[in-house]
């Protein structure tokens, strides 16, 4: 009976989701891009700005350049850079009070998903001052427009410029739960490959997998549209194509572009067409223990596809089929192992585990809880697992 409700509940969503104010922010893209940033924040007739970041890309000295070019232009800049990975409920009422006190009039993003998702909180206290951030968690819950949200990606992966989720942690009760809302988009997205350039390879690898993570559990869900099954397609194959080039030589500009390009594809599929189980389980993991959400992707990905078994042997083998895997003759079936294989053949290639470190046993119960909570019944995902299903698998992943 429940997962009639479920699958009633994604159902009739989908239906709606076609009268929601959908949109996709306006892109800025190309080798040294960032420069014509400045410009844009301009011509929104914006006199003071907030830049959120954190304190890695300050000392990397990257964003610079972005300052004097915004103070060129006659713009206040205020910055926090405080922000930490998986954003805490701390880190966005700081900011929120330092955007206040500047009288600024946008924001600027500035770093991977955590200064994204950090920003997009503000947008959303801003837009609604009298309700916490934990009052609008979930769905739809913000539904006023927030301030000019510009975001400048410096990693390819968490794909946050495109979407309407700001992940959020709150670092008392260790919980790391989505505020989804289409107000929450950026207005405008830098893609400049530069700024990716000098990505440690770990970072590569796990952000990477993340987006690879977004297309595919975008791609199995029950939720596509034509637009997204296209996106998600085409991240699929760019990812295959690129990643392990990226992680391997770094400069290839090339291939840093489109993994960009892949991560904001996979961006706009899941933002429409939803993630799951996976990403339910990989919260978890970031609200207990501050695990990176990228590498926590990376290790749950091809455990919960296995798992799915028969339920994503088809679209499995469709992807299979896209980047060249597997033989003629092959059964569905065999595609979609061998799909399995090869990403945890590129996990292994980067040095990615296939088990989590520093799951405690206690925990379990009440990561099995959230991760449920979250993904039901909204994520559309090919098989609804049950509280057995998710703690087998927080049995398979624990190292």
């Amino acid at each position: 009976m429940y997962k009639m409700y479920c699958r009633f509940y994604q159902k009739t969503f989908r239906m709606t989701s076609f009268l929601f104010p959908w949109r996709k922010p306006e892109l800025i893209q190309g080798e040294n891009s960032l420069r014509k940033l400045s410009k844009v924040v301009k011509d929104q007739n914006i006199e003071s700005v907030l830049v959120v970041t954190d304190k890695g890309l300050i000392s990397l000295g990257i964003i610079d350049r972005l300052l004097v070019d915004l103070k060129e232009e006659g713009i206040k800049v205020s910055v926090y850079d405080k922000t930490i990975p998986n954003p805490t409920i701390h880190n966005i009422e700081e900011a929120l009070h330092m955007y206040k006190e500047n009288n600024c009039q946008g924001i600027i993003a500035f770093g991977g998903g955590s200064p994204i998702d950090c920003a997009k909180g503000v947008g959303a206290r801003l837009a609604r001052p009298n309700k916490s951030i934990e009052k609008m968690k979930g769905i739809l819950k913000v539904r006023k427009q927030i301030p000019p949200l510009f975001a400048v990606p410096t990693t390819a992966g968490t794909g946050s410029e495109a979407t309407v989720a700001a992940v959020i942690s709150n670092s008392e009760t260790h919980e790391k739960y989505p505020v989804n809302d289409m107000s929450l988009i950026p207005h405008y997205a830098v893609l400049d490959p530069l700024l990716t350039v000098k990505l440690p390879p770990h970072i590569t690898s796990s952000t990477g997998m993340d987006a690879l993570t977004h297309a595919i559990e975008a791609y199995i869900g029950k939720s596509n549209t034509k637009e997204t099954t296209q996106y998600s397609m085409e991240a699929v194959k760019l990812i295959f194509d690129n990643l392990y080039e990226a992680y391997t030589n770094g400069s290839n500009i090339t291939a840093r572009t489109n993994m960009q390009k892949a991560a904001y594809l996979a961006g706009v599929a899941f933002t429409r067409a939803y993630v799951g189980n996976v990403h339910a389980i990989a919260h978890t993991l970031g609200g207990f223990y501050s695990f990176p959400h990228g590498l926590a992707n990376a290790i749950i990905l091809p455990h919960v596809l296995e798992y799915y078994g028969t339920t994503v042997h088809k679209p499995l083998a469709e992807l299979a089929d896209l980047v060249g895997i597997g033989s003629e003759g092959d059964t569905i079936e065999q595609k979609a192992n061998q799909f399995i294989e090869e990403i945890k053949r590129l996990n292994r290639k980067m040095d990615i585990p296939n088990t989590v470190e520093g799951i405690v046993e206690k925990d379990i119960p009440l990561m099995v809880e959230r991760a449920l909570k979250e993904a039901n019944p909204l994520y559309p995902v090919p098989k609804i697992f049950s509280k057995a299903d998710m703690l087998h698998l927080y049995n398979v992943i624990k190292a």
